[in-house]
């Protein structure tokens, strides 16, 4: 939960310290979701550092761990993290990596929770 707060608080690079605390005592379905989430906020951390690159890459790995959850994890809408993470995946590939200044950081959008089904 802190991990999400911080993450939510555009605090990315201090969400993953929580994140990763929270992935490695997770042994369910929790351990991907915090993994999935991780990634997404090590690529805005990187967006925030103008690290094309870097972003684009964790945004391609978190995909292996978000497409395998369900829509709602642990109280989390992981489909629109799927959605979110995409945009700015789609962004990153439009744009030229010398204009990451540019990037539009309304496109980082928090992780939304939700009551699970």
């Amino acid at each position: 939960k802190e991990g999400i707060e911080r993450f939510n608080r555009g605090d990315f690079y201090p969400a993953h310290d929580a994140l990763e605390e929270a992935w490695v005592i997770d042994q369910g379905a929790g351990r991907d979701l915090y993994r999935g989430i991780l990634q997404v906020g090590i690529a805005y951390y990187q967006i925030e550092r103008g690290n094309h690159r870097g972003a684009h890459k964790m945004l391609l790995r978190s995909t292996q761990w978000l497409t395998i959850l369900p829509d709602v994890c642990q109280g989390v809408d992981v489909k629109q993290l799927r959605a979110d993470a995409a945009r700015v995946r789609a962004e990153l590939e439009r744009m030229n990596p010398a204009d990451m200044a540019a990037f539009d950081r309304a496109l980082l959008k928090p992780v939304r929770l939700v009551a699970s089904p």
